[in-house]
């Protein structure tokens, strides 16, 4: 295998294969690499030959999102529900849009995926509007059961089976149910993740992510930059997570902190404390009949806000 003089790189062979290594944070126009005879082999910095290229390599290879970057404590991993994800503006609609990528994280946390050459004059400020309808949108008119047929009906065209998948995505430690009812919750609780992704990252693009990534919680919307390096036989992709000041670290941090499991006493002293008796009396006997019938309760997660589903 050849070595390369940077750190965390993503080699895309000519056979399709990907292999990561190390990158550094500021990256030039050319790159090189060591073969195994010790000779040094020049990579040139080169533009996408279409944007669809890019989308196809984020469908099939999702480590270039660089979930180490996105979280280097508990990296995300990436399942894919499905490209070109509509998106409706209304209760039932038909999708008015078409996000270009839908994964979901190890925590049911969706990502939204929307993909630019930088040169797409939209890169600039138009994209920011773009994603930020779509999250708006999938938040009020995504039921968590399109998401999953969406994921099922991908995994039945590549001829696997979609509780498979699942399962080894997500391990022995959890139920496939449960992993939806999470996705579910966070959905309602606006738990999103957006994710600008282009070759080059435009400076004034920055600025509105690193801006808004700071006002935003529990939503997040970062950049990613992937250049694309070119040599004999080989193609390095070079991912860099971008937006995450210092700022949007801590307070995302603090928030995930105080975050405090609810329960049915916590609950319901909340509940009568905030709404009254009424409202209390009238959700009390929801959760009584939902236990007498052996539904399973699942109780989430918020510092302010408390909730319980059938999970």
């Amino acid at each position: 295998m050849a070595a390369l003089c940077y750190p965390e790189l993503v080699f895309c062979f000519d056979n399709g294969d990907v292999e990561r290594v190390e990158r550094s944070d500021h990256m030039t126009g050319r790159i090189y690499l060591i073969n195994d005879n010790s000779e040094l082999m020049p990579m040139e910095e080169t533009p996408y030959d279409s944007e669809n290229l890019l989308q196809e390599l984020i469908a099939k290879h999702p480590d270039i999102l660089a979930g180490e970057q996105i979280n280097s404590e508990k990296p995300r991993r990436w399942l894919l529900i499905t490209r070109e994800m509509s998106v409706p503006d209304q209760e039932d609609g038909s999708g008015r849009w078409s996000l270009d990528h839908l994964f979901l994280d190890q925590d049911g946390i969706p990502t939204l995926v929307e993909v630019k050459r930088s040169t797409d004059t939209r890169i600039r400020r138009e994209v920011i509007g773009q994603i930020l309808d779509y999250a708006a949108n999938a938040v009020a008119y995504w039921p968590v059961e399109e998401i999953r047929a969406k994921f099922e009906s991908r995994c039945i065209a590549n001829q696997e089976s979609p509780d498979d998948v699942l399962a080894n995505f997500l391990g022995a430690d959890q139920e496939n149910d449960r992993f939806w009812l999470q996705v579910k919750t966070n959905l309602q609780a606006g738990r999103i993740r957006m994710v600008i992704l282009a070759d080059t990252i435009p400076a004034e693009l920055l600025r509105i992510v690193e801006f808004l990534n700071e006002q935003m919680d529990p939503a997040e919307v970062l950049a990613i930059e992937v250049k694309q390096f070119v040599g004999k036989g080989v193609k390095t992709l070079v991912p860099r997570v971008m937006g995450q000041t210092e700022t949007a670290r801590q307070k995302k941090t603090s928030s995930a902190t105080n975050s405090k499991q609810w329960n049915s006493t916590s609950f319901f002293e909340t509940l009568q404390s905030k709404r009254g008796t009424y409202e209390t009396n009238v959700a009390r006997p929801i959760l009584d009949w939902a236990t007498k019938n052996g539904l399973r309760i699942w109780w989430g997660k918020g510092d302010k806000n408390g909730s319980f589903f059938q999970a």
